[in-house]
């Protein structure tokens, strides 16, 4: 581990030395692509360097044991060794997870869509419930969201709808989300006071950028029909709401929150390129089996991830075992501490896999 951190770090003081280069600085994608590798690396470095100040410490407190006989220094020295010892051990288990392979995805923003499935106006509203939630989230950490396409219920609730969330490192605290979300609640629409369940599914996919995934123009059929939404909330009567379907996988984009047919063209296509990415990925997760056993959770939207329950006030995650009784502030955006045990759980799992 040691001899590979060496290497990284001479390829670090590489990349410092080219992003002096006034050439390379001249050169915008140039720059930013190494800048980006550059800031992906400091970590490591930086914990290395933490630990060969941990391991010249202990060698020269064990030195200090052999020639010291003073009695107050020989303890102070034995002190000194036993603190750098546990700091190297911590250090090591560090490093260990930072060398592990990054998720190229981590630093994207996401596209996020969320579908009332099983229960009808109650789902609609709660998938309204879980736009909040991770909107509120976004804020907390800085993020911008933007709504791409929504379809409301008369009730508030909603149908479905897709939004983007921007900002460093969105994917990497959201990609845990993708699958069904289960809630247990009695239904405002409810007058027996019933408990009802209903679920609803969420997808979360990494934003793709036109130079990541081409589509020819020719694959395209491009429908345009007029919007509508619950109430005529968003009811237009021009024709502005775009329908893209991709003729080789039978993917539709539908788009109509903008009164604009371009605007609405430019997020459907935004919308399409990240899923037909996403069925990228997703095949050749399918193809190394190995690579899933890494994973919390397969990302599948078909997987039952998480249950609210509000009666009892708790939130459970289903692929780690974990039950909070915080469900009011988790549905205001408080998912930290769900997110990170996500996060540890993952790294656990890659970190045995690499042992194996």
């Amino acid at each position: 581990m040691i001899e590979k951190i060496k290497e990284i770090s001479i390829h670090y003081d590489e990349l410092a030395k080219r992003l002096s280069d006034p050439q390379v600085v001249a050169d915008r994608a140039v720059y930013t692509s190494l800048m980006r590798e550059h800031k992906h690396l400091t970590p490591i470095i930086e914990k290395y360097n933490e630990y060969t100040a941990h391991e010249v410490s202990y060698k020269e407190a064990c030195e200090l044991l052999e020639t010291e006989t003073d009695a107050e220094l020989r303890a102070l020295a034995e002190e000194t060794m036993l603190a750098d010892r546990q700091a190297l051990s911590e250090c090591e288990k560090e490093l260990k997870i930072l060398l592990l392979p990054r998720d190229e995805n981590d630093d994207k923003n996401v596209i996020i869509e969320i579908r009332g499935g099983a229960g009808g106006e109650e789902a609609a509203l709660f998938a309204a419930d879980l736009f909040r939630m991770y909107t509120m989230y976004a804020e907390t950490k800085g993020f911008k969201y933007e709504v791409l396409n929504l379809y409301e219920t008369e009730l508030g609730g909603i149908k479905e709808i897709s939004f983007s969330i921007s900002g460093e490192g969105a994917y990497s605290r959201y990609k845990f989300e993708s699958g069904v979300h289960r809630v247990q609640r009695i239904p405002e629409t409810e007058s027996g006071g019933r408990i009802h369940t209903s679920t609803v599914t969420v997808a979360v996919l990494p934003e793709a950028e036109e130079v990541e995934f081409e589509i020819n123009p020719a694959d395209l059929q491009i429908d345009t029909y007029r919007s509508s939404g619950a109430g005529g909330q968003h009811v237009n009567k021009t024709e502005s709401a775009i329908r893209i379907t991709h003729l080789p996988t039978g993917l539709v984009v539908e788009c109509q929150d903008e009164r604009s047919q371009h605007k609405n063209k430019e997020r459907a296509m935004k919308i399409l390129r990240s899923r037909l990415v996403d069925m990228e990925r997703a095949k050749k997760n399918a193809e190394i089996a190995s690579e899933r056993k890494s994973q919390v959770g397969t990302g599948d939207r078909s997987e039952r991830i998480r249950t609210y329950n509000y009666p009892q006030g708790r939130v459970t995650d289903h692929r780690i075992g974990l039950t909070l009784y915080k469900l009011e502030q988790i549905l205001n955006g408080a998912l930290d501490e769900l997110i990170d045990a996500l996060v540890t759980s993952d790294q656990a799992e890659k970190l045995k896999g690499a042992q194996e």
